[in-house]
């Protein structure tokens, strides 16, 4: 008997079977039978499945002579099922990778449960997706299980078959099944609810729910949708004849009324003509089943329940057509009270710009104001020693307020504080752009430290390359790189970079990243306590793995198998994933990544403010692109490039070198060949260390552990540091020219 059965209705999804039915044979628990119903579908899909069932001795076909709907050929899949437990999945959705091992992990810590309700993505057509908004519901459960009466707040969960693991003999033994029409779930979901002794949560995204282009039957308009009352009447039938659930009658008569609410006010799904007859029927059924002494719920429709407790349906139009207008007018007032703040704030900052500048007041920001991060925090840390006259304040948003250090004074945006010190300190120091709407006053500084080295074009090298720019304002970074004086470089190849990618009037410094000190000087007891922190084994080889962005792809798509490089590795490395901030929202974060990590295979480290201190505690980095190889290789440690895309990110992106032809390390485009890498050694040979150094030379020649010192020193007070910055054109560093830019110029 295996495991799980899991059902699949099928009718009219022959572009999306192949997909859902792979996803569900590819699991690592591979202790499952695939029950695959067609329902008389008048394409492929019956010759699909057939096919499937031919070539894996797990899947059975089952065709039904005529169409019956999803409900009931959920019931015609369940007649064939013989595992311990009964998922549904519908045919245009699909597992996400490890989704049934990691329920069957759940459903044993839980022994068994009556039922397991789990998490999903929902992922539009165009590609966007986001977690279900019951998430956090998901995870307060934790490991606990529970009923319905002593936690009715879990009745919120999505009502739909497929989020849900039933132990079979429970389903069965209930006599639960699936009725005909729309709304089919609901019933058998508050049945299954209200029956189970014992139930269960897994905080995990199991599921990619796809919403098709053309939307779910659900959403489209017409009278089906009056279905929904055939459905909960035959839940409270069902209640009527089980009186030992009486005390979850009151619960369910709550979410019916509320789910009838949420089909018809204000949607498109009961056309206009229909409504009055929704309304009576809704009406109806509020009359003829509303527990003794209940009290309608203080909730965003507690308005609509009084209105249904008098049966007016023009009231109730009226009470629709106001909450409209309330709403409309909310947000004009909204918009109203944001105009009026920003001209408050445009006059008080034009009062502020009147009164002398204070020389002794400087202003950071770091990653659109993220925090103390890179190298402006670096830079603040030395003119706190070197220049304590100097003021510090630093702009930061609201929700890293909490992650500042104590001691540390600062601002939010657009705040009245914010405009007296933006406009009157001399020294504005960040690696990203100040907002446009900032007006920069004779006299003032602005510092600009840059991210890192470039590899992928920016700026004006931009414009020939639609899929760089995507998203990406071109005209208003120069306007922001106009109000630069100075722009930081650690190498003559970054200052002609810069020089070449902003055509404005700013002074690089060959100062070096100060960011990149601590990587140039080595730290070994914060490099111990970081490794602690992050729980990683002592005698642990630590690779940092750190891809970069595609601009030309919607979303992030993993280049590597994790597992599979895991895997490979052994026990004895352990790896840390660092995703680029823009791809930190990404799905596969949500899916594979946080999986892996709860498997205890990796580290995500996205999340770690400092990616510096990620440097610090690996011993290897591996990457494709990014431009943390031109900061790693001051750690002289091993720098692996895993280049499996390059031409295709060179043709989308721009490159202004060959990094495969020069890389800093060994290149590899495959998981096999990385593994073989590590497995022998090679990854940390002489040829390594030789093409390491040579790159350092060449984009790393001015980072020599002085650059915060050297940018005070010059920029705020005036003079030159002890340390000597090397000269553009002493032989040492001019060993290889710097690479030439696409239109062949050097």
């Amino acid at each position: 008997m295996p495991r799980f059965s899991v059902i699949v209705p099928v009718y009219k999804v022959q572009g999306y079977l192949r997909a859902c039915l792979d996803s569900i044979l590819t699991q690592s628990c591979t202790d499952i039978e695939v029950i695959a119903v067609d329902d008389c579908s008048p394409d492929n899909c019956g010759a699909v499945i057939d096919e499937y069932a031919a070539r894996d001795s797990r899947v059975t076909a089952v065709h039904l002579p005529e169409n019956v709907g999803l409900g009931r050929a959920r019931n015609a899949g369940v007649g064939h099922a013989t595992g311990d437990y009964l998922l549904f999945l519908d045919s245009d959705d699909s597992y996400t990778p490890g989704a049934l091992r990691a329920i069957d992990e759940r459903l044993t810590a839980t022994d068994d449960p009556d039922l397991l309700v789990f998490d999903h993505v929902r992922t539009q057509w165009w590609g966007r997706g986001g977690r279900s908004m019951t998430a956090d519901l998901l995870a307060s459960a934790g490991t606990d299980t529970f009923d319905i009466t002593s936690s009715p707040q879990y009745l919120h969960l999505f009502l739909v078959a497929w989020n849900k693991a039933y132990r079979r003999d429970f389903f069965t033994g209930h006599g639960l099944t699936y009725q005909q029409g729309l709304y089919e779930d609901a019933p058998v979901t508050y049945q299954a609810l209200a029956c189970a002794r014992r139930i269960a949560c897994l905080d995990r995204v199991c599921v990619e729910y796809l919403q098709r282009r053309r939307g779910a039957i659900t959403r489209t308009p017409g009278r089906r949708h009056f279905d929904i009352f055939t459905q909960y009447a035959g839940l409270f039938a069902f209640l009527d004849a089980h009186p030992e659930l009486r005390e979850s009658r009151p619960y369910l008569f709550e979410r019916m009324i509320n789910h009838f609410l949420a089909t018809m006010p204000l949607s498109e799904r009961v056309l206009p003509e229909d409504r009055p007859a929704f309304h009576r029927e809704t009406v109806d059924l509020y009359r003829r089943l509303k527990p003794d002494g209940f009290t309608p719920p203080d909730d965003v429709y507690r308005g609509q329940w009084r209105l249904i407790a008098t049966g007016s349906y023009p009231v109730f139009r009226a009470y629709a057509l106001a909450e409209r207008l309330g709403r409309a007018s909310l947000r004009r007032q909204r918009e109203l009270s944001a105009a009026a703040t920003r001209r408050v704030n445009r006059v008080y900052a034009t009062t502020q710009r009147r009164r002398r500048l204070d020389p002794n007041l400087a202003v950071y920001s770091a990653s659109w104001h993220r925090g103390l991060l890179g190298d402006p925090a670096a830079i603040d840390e030395a003119a706190r020693m070197l220049a304590p006259h100097i003021d510090a304040v630093w702009v930061v948003r609201p929700d890293a307020v909490a992650q500042l250090p104590s001691g540390i004074d600062y601002v939010t945006p657009d705040t009245p504080r914010y405009h007296r010190v933006t406009s009157r300190a001399t020294y504005f120091v960040n690696n990203v752009g100040w907002t446009l709407g900032l007006v920069k006053r004779t006299g003032q500084i602005h510092v600009h430290t840059h991210e890192g080295s470039p590899l992928g074009h920016m700026g004006v090298d931009r414009l020939a390359r639609p899929a760089a720019r995507h998203q990406v304002n071109v005209r208003a970074d120069l306007k922001r790189a106009d109000r630069w004086d100075f722009s930081l470089v650690s190498s003559p190849y970054a200052q002609q970079i810069w020089d070449r990618a902003y055509p404005c009037h700013f002074t690089s410094l060959p100062t070096g990243a100060p960011r990149n000190d601590v990587l140039v000087r080595g730290d070994p007891l914060r490099t111990v306590a970081l490794r602690k922190r992050l729980g990683v084994p002592d005698g642990n080889t630590v690779v940092l793995y750190a891809p970069t962005r595609r601009e030309h792809r919607r979303s992030y798509v993993p280049r590597l198998d994790l597992e599979q490089l895991v895997r490979g590795l052994g026990p004895t490395v352990t790896l840390l994933v660092r995703l680029h901030p823009k791809d930190a929202r990404s799905a596969f974060r949500g899916l594979e990544l946080r999986d892996l990590q709860r498997r205890g295979l990796l580290l995500d480290v996205t999340d770690e403010p400092s990616a510096v201190d990620m440097m610090l505690v690996s011993d290897a980095l591996l990457t494709d692109y990014s431009s943390l190889m031109f900061d790693y290789a001051n750690t002289d440690r091993p720098i692996i490039i895993h280049g499996d895309d390059w031409e295709a990110y060179r043709a989308a992106r721009g490159a202004y070198f060959d990094v495969l032809a020069d890389p800093p390390g060994h290149v590899t485009t495959t998981v096999e060949e990385l593994t073989r890498l590590f497995a022998s050694g090679a990854w940390r040979d002489t040829h390594s260390a030789a093409l390491r150094a040579d790159f350092r030379r060449r984009f790393c020649a001015y980072d020599d552990g002085g650059a915060a010192a050297r940018v005070v020193s010059l920029v705020m007070l005036g003079r030159e540091h002890p340390s000597v910055i090397p000269e553009q054109d002493t032989p040492p560093h001019r060993e290889a020219a710097p690479p030439a830019l696409p239109d062949g110029t050097r």
